[in-house]
């Protein structure tokens, strides 16, 4: 039969892919050897960038386009962690959508850490204890993550990289009942991003705040009559049933996490810096910290306000533009609003991240 041909034909390919992959793990080991004997950084994100980027162009089969990063991610996850353990930080504990972001940025054959707060991602990755962190930034229904903002103004980390991970909550439970929910557990966040679907589904139903969607998954496994809001990832790891999926309000919800480390990385050409600064108290100063950038053409894609904590009225600003701190106009704007500041403080120039879905 043809079909049994075509088969055949399937497994030699499949035998030819494994070959190469041992092959690419040779050499992968190798590289490890020689950045050990140089001391060199193991992990490098704009190399991954650029791998991705040069195999999306190469496609010219019927191989879907969309398929290619999560299958590459894993191939080089499983590679890299020959040149030695790659281990980060994240806002645990397991089940929480940083961890979800985690595993689809660096692959399951990374070591993720979970840690209690924000601030203690930040002080694995300043001890050298991970290599990287991971932390929330921002929410597209709900806005940004104050707490990680405010932990930048003390730390010399640098932001190293971003992810775009499209959210999607599911209403969880022991039972699996939705009849049987007399008490709904989940973060802040998590309640307000499917605060429609909860008027219209447990009107009178109380809801309580847990430290994570994870905790929240945790907190429902004790209770029958009890459900959290979280991803199905927990419901995988809690042994919880799936009362309801895709309950949020917003399609197309999105959360931005940020990538920690401590040096900063290089340039590659698609990538956006982070700044934070305070400026003298005159008139017309927002509009003098905004014309560098006019001046030298280059976009601002975030501007954010946070109090400075040591001043009544005194606010700190937070804005993401495009291009590297080693670009030339971005090194002419920056020396232009460095006049106009009382302190200005790059957190890290990062490849812009590409959107992925949890």
């Amino acid at each position: 039969m043809k079909i049994t041909r075509l088969r055949q034909k399937i497994d030699q390919i499949d035998s030819k892919i494994m070959s190469l992959l041992g092959e690419r793990a040779e050499v992968v080991f190798r590289i490890g050897h020689e950045k050990a004997k140089a001391n060199m950084e193991l992990h490098v994100p704009q190399r991954e960038e650029e791998i991705f980027a040069r195999l999306i162009r190469e496609n010219t089969g019927r191989f879907p386009a969309h398929a290619i990063r999560p299958v590459f991610r894993e191939i080089i996850s499983a590679c890299r962690s020959l040149e030695g353990p790659l281990k980060l930080a994240y806002l645990g504990p397991e089940g929480t959508f940083t961890h979800l972001a985690c595993a689809r940025r660096f692959g399951v054959s990374a070591h993720f850490v979970p840690v209690r707060s924000i601030g203690d991602v930040f002080v694995e990755v300043e001890k050298g204890n991970v290599e990287y962190g991971v932390v929330p930034i921002e929410n597209s229904s709900e806005g940004v993550v104050s707490h990680t903002l405010d932990m930048f103004v003390e730390s010399d980390l640098k932001i190293c990289g971003e992810i775009l991970l499209e959210v999607s909550h599911s209403l969880l439970s022991k039972s699996g009942d939705l009849k049987k929910v007399k008490k709904v557990y989940s973060h802040p966040h998590a309640f307000a991003q499917c605060r429609k679907w909860l008027e219209a589904n447990l009107p009178r139903v109380p809801l309580y705040e847990a430290s994570s969607t994870a905790a929240a998954a945790k907190l429902a496994t004790k209770e029958l009559t009890a459900a959290a809001i979280a991803s199905e990832l927990a419901a995988s790891l809690y042994k919880l049933n799936v009362i309801s999926r895709k309950i949020e309000d917003t399609s197309r919800n999105f959360t931005r996490f940020l990538i920690i480390c401590r040096t900063q990385t290089a340039p590659t050409r698609r990538d956006k810096t982070s700044l934070m600064f305070s400026i003298k108290d005159r008139v017309g100063a927002l509009y003098r910290i905004l014309e560098p950038f006019a001046k030298y053409q280059i976009n601002l894609t975030k501007v954010e306000s946070r109090p400075s904590k040591t001043k009544a009225w005194e606010y700190i600003f937070y804005l993401d533009i495009e291009g590297h701190v080693a670009d030339e106009p971005v090194k002419a704007a920056l020396a232009l609003l460095q006049e106009e500041c009382l302190f200005l403080k790059v957190l890290g120039s990062y490849p812009r991240g590409n959107s992925i879905e949890a």
